[in-house]
């Protein structure tokens, strides 16, 4: 059985669906995590979404006939994760690829060689790393081109806060079925971890990475910065609260039709007190510039203005005035039709 699972890491990249044998020994050997094929769907966790990122990902890199890149199978890209887990830096990396490379050279060889580890580094931690030649993400992505990939992940989410937090409460209203509903903001789901919480398309979407599921594996990672995937997976029980049952309801009808991690709706909920903002480190000034656009938005419609209860005066004052414009509007065309009718008896009495 061990054998099976060992040869399906021989098979294509390009090749799908990718059995569960597959998946397995990928979880196993790629993410560190363990689950039996037999027990693959009964897990609590939900790696669809992950394998669905992961076939798109080979088969984006494989463009123009596999040109650009020397992996081809699963195996292939266990190899290099493995290199890359260890802390070897990208030029040891690419020069120990290069070897395998058979004669004669191809003339793109730097370009194989750069193209592999980049897409090995998006399979690895699903943030964009390089660009595809004939591809376009539109998202953010981390440039790495030297020393080893905990060293650049370290320094691109070491940047320092630059937003003042005293004033920014992080209140239960403030969640991602809200942000859509009330501030008239749109949630892009995003696969690339470095695009979580940025706003997007002039600030009318926010970026939202839901693979809980993911996030759950690599909570033991020595890749990711310490402390970056327990305060992810935070933020998403901020946005997603799994006790709110409207949100709940909200993201099950979404996830359906989207194909998101289901997981990321069963992040639990956040106290009062872990919904300070300085608890945030990584996600602060998104999170905080994020609230702001929330608190500054006005209601555009009137479902807006009827699910916005952030000021209760406000809201009030508005429904009765509505109210009383829209009863003094009925009885008005009433009084006319009244008196339309009592006209029309004076001229015609039978």
């Amino acid at each position: 059985m061990q054998m099976a699972a060992t040869d399906s890491l021989d098979g294509f990249i390009q090749l799908a669906p990718i059995t569960l044998d597959t998946k397995s020994e990928i979880l196993r050997r790629l993410l560190d995590f363990e689950v039996r094929p037999s027990n693959f769907r009964d897990n609590f966790l939900d790696f669809n979404s992950y394998f669905s990122y992961y076939t798109v990902q080979c088969r984006d890199a494989l463009h123009d006939g596999g040109r650009h890149i020397s992996v081809r199978t699963h195996r292939d890209i266990i190899e290099i994760a493995q290199h890359l887990k260890n802390s070897t830096t990208r030029d040891s990396v690419k020069e120990m690829l290069r070897f395998k490379i058979p004669h004669p050279k191809p003339a793109n060889e730097n370009e194989l060689l750069d193209g592999s580890i980049n897409l090995v580094a998006r399979l690895l931690l699903m943030v964009e790393f390089g660009c595809l030649m004939y591809g376009f993400t539109g998202g953010r992505q981390i440039v790495w081109t030297a020393n080893t990939l905990r060293e650049c992940l370290a320094k691109y989410f070491a940047a320092p806060q630059l937003l003042e937090h005293k004033s920014v409460r992080l209140e239960k209203i403030f969640n991602a079925r809200n942000l859509e509903r009330i501030a008239g903001i749109r949630i892009q789901w995003t696969d690339n971890l470095s695009e979580h919480l940025s706003l997007v398309d002039n600030d009318r979407k926010v970026a939202i990475f839901h693979h809980a599921s993911f996030l759950e594996c690599q909570r033991k990672s020595t890749l990711f910065p310490a402390g970056l995937v327990d305060e992810t997976l935070r933020t998403l029980a901020l946005l997603l609260p799994g006790t709110d049952k409207e949100t709940k309801k909200w993201f099950i009808k979404l996830s359906t039709s989207q194909k998101l991690d289901t997981k990321v709706i069963k992040c639990g909920r956040l106290k009062a007190d872990d919904r300070r903002i300085e608890n945030f480190q990584f996600w602060h000034d998104r999170l905080i510039t994020l609230k702001e656009l929330f608190d500054e938005a006005e209601p555009d419609t009137l479902t807006q203005w009827w699910c916005d209860r952030r000021r209760r005066v406000q809201w009030y004052t508005f429904w009765i005035a509505a109210l009383v414009l829209a009863l003094t509007i009925f009885f008005g065309v009433v009084q006319c039709i009244e008196g339309a009718l009592q006209v029309y008896k004076a001229y015609n009495p039978s």
